[in-house]
């Protein structure tokens, strides 16, 4: 058990198995302004530079110490190749989504012909296989995306979804299973060209934006529905306090949930998920990682540690202006805990 690969350490964790120590990992965005100095790989470029991606991410796991590579850096790959216009953003701003295909309903929907060879996906796809080749097998790779429920926002502007799902229910479920068809269909791509883990970021479930009876009725058949349908595991992540859509996650078939501080009760989220799901997280990514210091993200990650969080993560995207010594602080602490 004390010479497992960091893969295979993830894998078990993910899979309820025994490990020698609890994996710590990002399941969300890794790459900070210290590493794209150091690997001259900077935003936007990495965006939609394979080479540059896969130095970037490789960096989180090889100079920052995380046990896995997580890319790409943003939850606009699949928008935009499925009709989205988005902003780049800048070295230290991720990209968004500026303009939508289907503000005025679902009549027109018309998934690309060629959809993974739209957009950016080529890159992300080029960019995996690029770093399992410099990485090995020894090391997991981790592909976030965004999740169907904020794809099918962007598709239509959230302003419009959210108005769907109280006064159109029949169009919101229709962009909803539009959406969940492509994301499907990326994720599976990836797993193909060498993701182990798919992360799900799905933000606009979040209780702070959909009420939790829709999350019940409309978003968990669709979250299901995706995570039958990838061949490899998942985790979801959705941001906020989700304790009040905490045992819906937990049904929604995903190995993993990645929560952030805002739920406070870690150890009931973990009781409440079960057997059903492992609980990642939940070191905070603003207030800690990116404000605190070493021995702040010491104590924060000993606490998780210490209310048995399956895989130490930060509790949302890493943000790009996070010190790397906070970040190796993470690894630091779980080492020093199982020694």
């Amino acid at each position: 058990m004390t010479d497992l690969t960091p893969k295979e350490r993830l894998m078990k964790a993910l899979n309820q198995e025994e490990v020698d120590k609890t994996p710590v990992v990002s399941v969300t965005q890794t790459a900070t302004v210290d590493l794209m100095e150091q690997t001259g790989a900077a935003w936007p470029e990495a965006h939609s530079d394979p080479e540059k991606m896969a130095a970037l991410s490789i960096a989180s796991h090889e100079i920052a110490g995380l046990e896995a590579v997580r890319y790409p850096y943003c939850l606009t790959v699949l928008a935009e190749a499925m009709g989205c216009e988005v902003n780049m953003g800048t070295q230290d701003r991720q990209p968004s989504v500026t303009d939508h295909p289907y503000p005025k309903g679902v009549d027109n929907l018309e998934m690309p012909a060629d959809l993974l060879s739209q957009g950016r996906i080529p890159a992300v796809l080029e960019a995996s296989k690029m770093i399992r080749e410099k990485v090995g097998d020894d090391i997991p790779l981790i592909a976030g995306m965004e999740g169907p429920v904020t794809l099918a926002s962007d598709l239509a502007s959230v302003k419009k979804f959210m108005k769907w799902s109280i006064k159109k229910p029949d169009d919101f479920e229709t962009i909803l299973d539009f959406a969940t068809e492509a994301c499907i269909e990326y994720a599976n791509a990836l797993a193909d060209a060498g993701a182990d883990v798919i992360c799900v970021p799905d933000p606009v479930a979040s209780p702070d934006l959909m009420n939790p009876s829709t999350f019940d009725t409309m978003l968990k058949p669709r979250l299901i529905r995706f995570a039958e349908g990838v061949k490899c595991p998942m985790v979801l992540h959705v941001c906020g306090n989700v304790t009040p859509i905490l045992d819906m996650m937990a049904d929604c078939k995903f190995e993993g949930l990645s929560i952030e501080e805002k739920v406070e009760d870690l150890k009931g989220a973990i009781s409440k998920a079960g057997d059903r799901a492992v609980i990642v997280g939940n070191v905070s990514s603003p207030f800690t990682l990116l404000a605190g210091d070493v021995a702040k993200v010491k104590e924060d990650s000993k606490k998780a540690l210490d209310d048995g969080v399956a895989v130490l993560a930060p509790g949302c995207g890493i943000a790009p202006k996070t010190p790397v010594e906070n970040i190796k602080a993470m690894v630091e602490t779980r080492d020093e805990y199982f020694a």
